[in-house]
């Protein structure tokens, strides 16, 4: 039994601990929040044991060995590196960081004491991309010369959120850009050039942006984000043999649909129980099982690469004044 510490016990959170429920070898044992309220209301809800008003007090827990830290991106980096230093295995939501030189320093410190760090990102770990990834493997399209992705929503301005608040990491590239720039890097690798531009609204945080992103071979990515407009949120990835169409919302769709030539179209199902983060969960087992610190699925390397593409980005936005602009 793989014993859990979650720390920021917020929405995100929730979600975790609801897919918790649908693991049979893992438990969250520990919740901490800087407010022991929120922390004790947490515990009521999942029926948590151990709740603590400090961070410092779950590091501490010796009977916590994987932490998920759900706190806002701009503490990213200090949580990760804390419970780290603490000895702890940390599954880091994302975004992973605000930049790729905080993406780099995570990394260091986890490989420096063998330990177990991934980002969150869910979305890999779906059975839509499992089959995606196998669609992709099996050479159904040939060879992929174009991803289009898009995720976007109309959230009403209010300053008080995260989504509109920099100094919190607010913005639409690092919360929903993450997913179709993931997306592109995993049928088609790392950029070697990025143009983008992008729109930076009142409260100082970008609430459009596209992108197209340059790959080795003449292979290519489109990409967008946005948290003031509604966007399709799908996405399609086209080769020289047929294309693979993902429905909205496509960080988390329950089908995708193969088109290949001439004229066949095949509708994968890949509905599941559950949120879908009960998939992650069980990839941080799998590997802590295996003695593994990175997973496969989404290694640090990749991590670091995100992180460096999604900067390459915002530095062809105007300025929004958000922390952790520049590495």
């Amino acid at each position: 039994m793989i014993r859990w510490g979650v720390v920021g016990p917020g929405e995100i959170a929730a979600g975790f601990a609801e897919a918790m429920r649908l693991v049979e070898d893992g438990e969250i044992t520990a919740v901490a929040s800087r407010s022991i309220e929120r922390a004790t209301a947490f515990g009521d809800k999942f029926d948590i044991p151990n709740r603590y008003g400090s961070y410092d007090a779950l590091a501490a827990d010796p009977d916590v060995d994987v932490v998920y830290v759900a706190t806002p991106a701009s503490r990213h980096e200090q949580d990760t590196v804390a419970f780290l230093e603490a000895g702890k295995h940390v599954l880091c939501e994302k975004p992973f960081a605000l930049n790729a030189a905080q993406a780099q320093r995570m990394a260091a410190q986890a490989r420096a004491r063998g330990l177990f760090l991934m980002e969150a990102l869910w979305s890999r770990f779906l059975p839509a991309y499992r089959s995606l990834a196998d669609v992709l493997a099996g050479g159904r399209i040939g060879q992929p010369l174009l991803v289009e992705a898009d995720f976007g929503m109309r959230w009403p301005l209010r300053r008080e959120e995260r989504l509109f608040d920099p100094e919190r990491g607010g913005g639409a590239l690092l919360d929903l850009g993450i997913y179709p720039v993931q997306l592109c890097s995993l049928v088609l690798g790392t950029p070697e050039h990025v143009s983008a531009v992008g729109v930076i609204g009142a409260t100082g945080v970008d609430e459009q942006v596209a992108a197209v992103l340059c790959y080795p071979g003449g292979t290519i990515g489109v990409v967008k984000a946005a948290i003031r407009v509604t966007l399709n949120c799908t996405a399609r990835i086209a080769g020289t043999d047929g294309s693979i169409d993902i429905p909205a919302f496509m960080h988390c769709p329950t089908s995708l649909t193969v088109n290949t030539r001439p004229g066949g179209a095949e509708k994968i199902d890949c509905s599941h129980e559950g949120n879908g983060l009960q998939f992650e969960i069980a990839e941080v087992h799998r590997c802590l099982g295996a003695g593994l610190t990175e997973s496969p699925a989404i290694p640090l390397d990749e991590t670091i690469a995100l992180a460096t593409t999604l900067d390459a980005i915002r530095a062809q936005i105007p300025s929004s004044g958000r922390p952790g602009r520049r590495p």
